[in-house]
């Protein structure tokens, strides 16, 4: 019996800040957050991606919810995604890096 899965094309930017502990009016407190691996569990199933220069991710994913993490910062926004059954879902993510 064969067994298939659809898989729905999960992408956006993820952002790190603030970069500096006063941020300013009118002055970026975030940037991207480039090649900055995060990690998608859901049950036993395990998937993994790294954002590209720019901050940018795209992998796929079984619909339903996942717990997402990542390798630098100290917190990252949102922590519990659900992706739906479609052909692709956005979703951006912000890291704290804790600078207060």
């Amino acid at each position: 019996m064969l067994l298939l899965v659809a898989l729905t094309l999960i992408h956006g930017s993820v952002r790190i800040g603030p970069t500096m502990p006063v941020c300013k009016a009118g002055v970026p407190c975030t940037r991207p957050a480039a090649h900055v691996r995060l990690t998608f569990t859901h049950g036993a199933s395990r998937r993994q991606v790294t954002t590209d220069a720019q901050g940018r991710y795209r992998l796929s994913l079984a619909a339903g919810a996942w717990t997402v993490r990542t390798n630098t910062g100290i917190r990252m926004t949102p922590v519990r995604i659900s992706v739906p059954r479609a052909l692709s879902f956005r979703r951006n993510f912000l890291i704290d890096t804790g600078i207060r």
